[in-house]
């Protein structure tokens, strides 16, 4: 099998898989209960783990708070915001995003449609863009918060945040960024934004833990999504997987070391994973091209050739998609594409392809020839 599926998981890295099984054997008190040894072992290993996300990210470690993921990080950040200024007595209702956010932003956004708030869906340019002037335009009304995404999780495309973050701030909106695909592959800090989700998993950490930062100063406070014991300075209730978040600790820690390398690395892996395609088939166009993208994400649309979902059957070697990983069992053409005016038939003739830490130009190769043998069986 050759994995080329990066943007939606990537493999845990051995080191932060021998990280968590020390853990698992030696550090299993219950962090929260301080008053004894395997206790106050546990949450130092938290506390540790908070602080090399922190560096990850440009931030403090109260800044850092510790979710299950992505998806809890995005939640929290737009239902909790939201809610907690509504209390306030804030006035403002318009919550803004983008047509190519992952689904759990999304639907966040149009959940609160029901509690009186105003969402505001923006389209995007034809590179998958957002457009400052749409943002300007939108933020006429005043706004409560603004949600963009560093990178697209299919395209790989990656918006200005500091640009559209000062354009929200500027109108005193706050500024949410889904940093999940973004962080640990190019540099991001977060001084940029008042809010900003993170997921282990994208990052060679394990899958079930994720971090959301939260702007110290000025301070920025949210409504909690559930009831608990307060844990998480009162934020995210509940106790914290130990083992899970030393491994994203040490995997941010990999990041900052390898970041220079990798990225020049992926970026030639990607390209001539793209050149090779394009010799096989001329019509071959990158979705997003005139963007600037993730080192290691290619989203390419097969112009009038094959569907995506017949040719995945004819390479079982081959792990990769055609759209997000979040629209589980859906067979649909990607609803990001079709945002950026794709065709029905193009958007579905496009493979989400991504390389990583551990793809090599050999499997490139070998990928490209498994490639060669099913668009020739088409």
């Amino acid at each position: 099998m050759i994995y080329l599926d990066y943007l939606a998981s990537t493999p845990c890295d051995p080191e932060v898989i021998a990280e968590m099984q020390r853990c698992f054997f030696d550090v299993y008190g219950n962090p929260h209960s301080a008053h004894h040894a395997p206790g106050r072992a546990a949450a130092l290993k938290i506390e540790a783990a908070r602080a090399s996300v922190a560096r990850l990210i440009g931030a403090t470690p109260q800044e850092v708070i510790f979710t299950s993921g992505g998806t809890e990080s995005n939640n929290l950040a737009i239902k909790g915001a939201a809610r907690f200024l509504k209390n306030q007595g804030d006035p403002r209702r318009r919550i803004i995003t983008a047509a190519t956010e992952h689904k759990c932003v999304l639907e966040a956004v149009r959940d609160l449609k029901e509690e009186g708030f105003e969402p505001v869906i923006l389209p995007v340019l034809s590179n998958g863009l957002v457009s400052p002037d749409a943002l300007a335009e939108a933020l006429a009304v005043p706004t409560l918060l603004v949600s963009i995404m560093g990178a697209n999780n299919e395209t790989g495309v990656m918006n200005d945040i500091p640009a559209l973050s000062a354009l929200a701030r500027g109108k005193g909106a706050l500024f949410h960024c889904d940093a999940s695909q973004v962080i640990g592959k190019v540099p991001f800090t977060c001084e940029d934004v008042d809010l900003a989700s993170i997921s282990s998993h994208k990052i060679y950490g394990p899958q079930g833990v994720g971090a959301l930062y939260v702007q110290r100063r000025p301070r920025i406070r949210l409504a909690p999504l559930f009831s608990g014991g307060g844990q998480e300075r009162g934020l995210r209730s509940g106790t914290l997987p130990v083992a899970l978040i030393a491994g994203f600790g040490l995997a941010s820690v990999l990041c900052l070391t390898h970041m220079a390398t990798e990225a020049p690395r992926l970026a030639a892996l990607r390209d001539a994973l793209f050149n090779g395609l394009q010799a096989l088939w001329p019509q071959s166009i990158i979705n997003g091209q005139e963007a600037a993208r993730l080192p290691g994400a290619l989203n390419i649309c097969l112009k009038n050739g094959p569907e995506a979902q017949g040719l995945m059957v004819l390479t079982p070697e081959l792990a990769y998609s055609s759209a997000s990983a979040c629209m589980s069992g859906d067979v649909a053409p990607s609803y990001v594409l079709r945002a950026m005016g794709l065709s029905e038939a193009d958007a579905g003739r496009s493979l989400r392809l991504s390389v990583g830490r551990f793809t090599s130009s050999s499997d490139i190769s070998r990928a490209l020839d498994v490639f060669d043998r099913a668009l020739r069986a088409t």
